[in-house]
């Protein structure tokens, strides 16, 4: 199989992880983008003889850590803000093995890293993320199990946790008597509704990040269309719930900390 048909496969992944790391789908896609740019010119960077997806992401962290990227691939952060507050390298330990779920031991390969360095970078993001502020998250799900899991795993970081909402009606509602700081929404709602139109409207009074909840994550990660840029893939685990939860209030948190310190 080519590289290009390889790197094609675990596309959908790379992208969520990309726009995770950055913090953007526009910043998070041209890094992919640079990607495939780079092994175009350099196929050999690619090792056919190593498990695809591991090496799909290896070579990605190559192309984002060689240097400085280019000003598109870069994450707008303004001079104020805390942006030490996790490393870019804990950052990517944290996503890659909370969200994609890589071993440690296969992280430090991808990383190119010791397994004793990358020990010490999930503890180092795991003690940034719990700094952050907690916030209000509205939860918009149907399944009442899963509603309560969610609940669960949100409380747990210390959030306070409104809702469920079941339909689009109930979830506009919830998020303008409540105004959440975050919102975790279902993709298909008990009225059959669309969670994407829902959040679309409550978007129109409520700025806050959204994490997209659904059980076919490759529907959305195209690239064709404004998407999310957190994104749950469903049956979930509560490691990566609470990953995407934590890096939506960081990069939140960067991008509008005048709104937030005086909400």
């Amino acid at each position: 199989m080519s590289v290009a048909k390889v790197i094609a496969e675990h596309m959908p992944q790379l992208r969520r992880y990309a726009r995770a790391v950055s913090g953007s789908q526009a910043t998070g896609d041209a890094a992919v983008e640079g990607l495939l740019q780079r092994l175009l010119a350099e196929p050999t960077l690619f090792d056919p003889g190593a498990d695809a997806r591991e090496e799909s992401f290896r070579v990605f962290a190559q192309v984002w850590n060689a240097g400085a990227p280019p000003a598109a691939m870069r994450p707008a952060l303004l001079p104020d803000l805390r942006v030490e507050a996790i490393g870019p390298v804990a950052r990517q330990v944290f996503l890659l093995t909370a969200v994609e779920g890589f071993t440690p031991g296969q992280t430090a390969r991808i990383l190119d890293l010791s397994k004793e360095k990358i020990a010490q970078l999930i503890e180092e993001a795991g003690r940034a993320i719990s700094a952050q502020v907690a916030s209000k998250v509205a939860i918009i799900e149907d399944e009442p199990m899963i509603a309560m899991d969610l609940e669960s795993i949100v409380s747990s970081l210390g959030h306070q946790v409104v809702g469920p909402a079941r339909t689009h009606s109930e979830a506009v509602a919830l998020a303008q008597a409540e105004h959440p700081g975050l919102v975790l929404a279902d993709i298909r709602l008990a009225d059959g509704s669309s969670g994407l139109e829902a959040v679309n409207e409550i978007l129109e009074n409520c700025a806050a990040p959204v994490i997209f909840i659904t059980a076919y994550p490759e529907s959305l990660l195209t690239g064709e269309r404004p998407e999310p840029t957190f994104l749950i893939s469903k049956p979930f685990r509560a490691e990566t719930v609470k990953a995407l939860v934590s890096q939506a209030l960081f990069f939140d948190e960067q991008a509008r900390p005048a709104q937030r310190r005086t909400a």
